[in-house]
């Protein structure tokens, strides 16, 4: 079986790229490649931070592989045969432990939206478009686009891209906040990758703790979410990193972190 997902790790950047051209639709067995490729990363001690692209220039993935489709439309199909193991899987990207980002080098349409925002920071080329269409099909995001793309824009938003099913475009979605930057067009992928580097260079542990307070803490209780951050300091303060930060602060130095 050829594989649907490429891996490149370099100086503590993983560069994961759904191959799947020319749309690098989803089908269930690139969901289960991706699934099976992020076990593997997650526990990787030579990534840092992974970056999550589609093969080409016309898209990041325009989502689902709707030939597939017909086997799903019984009733009773669509969870056990698709959704539930796909939700598994874009619950497990939003999930890594180690910081993510997505680069959109063109469409990031349903499913493919729905993949790019699990990551924590999201680089669109100036030339992407993005859309959650599925209701054009007579259905709805079904694999968390309602949840995770509410959170970064709002319901008022995601409603309309929900309910109207029309993409946007990268400037759009970056005064909208569901992207964090937008890169000239082609270079999406190496602005990534350059943002990628910049966060392998911190302190990843702290990194880490960071990504788990503002994703967890925003499920709990401010009184829950103040303890969890008291106890992730203590982790991070007594770190070999954050000695190396304190100490290259007085001695006026670069730090060399060493992500322990």
């Amino acid at each position: 079986m050829s594989s649907n997902i490429g891996i490149e790790i370099d100086e503590g950047v993983a560069l994961l790229t759904m191959n799947n051209p020319p749309l690098n639709l989803a089908t269930l067995q690139s969901t289960r490649q991706f699934n099976e490729a992020l076990d593997g990363l997650a526990t990787d001690p030579a990534v840092l931070v992974l970056v999550v692209r589609g093969s080409g220039e016309r898209a990041f993935s325009a989502g689902s592989d709707i030939s597939e489709f017909p086997d799903y439309l019984a009733a009773g199909n669509v969870v056990e045969k698709k959704l539930r193991y796909e939700n598994e899987t874009m619950t497990k990207l939003e999930q890594f432990p180690k910081p993510t980002v997505a680069a959109l080098n063109g469409l990031a349409f349903g499913g493919g939206l729905e993949l790019a925002v699990c990551c924590d920071l999201l680089v669109a080329d100036e030339t992407a478009r993005l859309a959650l269409p599925e209701i054009k099909l007579g259905v709805f995001p079904g694999s968390g686009g309602t949840l995770r793309v509410t959170k970064r824009i709002g319901s008022g938003r995601a409603k309309e891209m929900s309910f109207l099913g029309e993409p946007i475009s990268a400037a759009q979605a970056l005064e909208w906040g569901l992207v964090n930057r937008v890169a000239a067009k082609g270079e999406a992928t190496n602005e990534a990758l350059v943002l990628a580097r910049e966060l392998a260079a911190r302190p990843n542990i702290a990194l880490q703790a960071c990504k788990k307070a503002i994703d967890e803490g925003a499920e709990m209780s401010d009184d829950e979410a103040i303890e969890q951050v008291l106890s992730l300091a203590e982790v991070v303060f007594a770190s070999d990193d954050g000695q190396e930060g304190v100490r290259a602060f007085f001695a006026k130095e670069d730090p060399k972190f060493k992500h322990s």
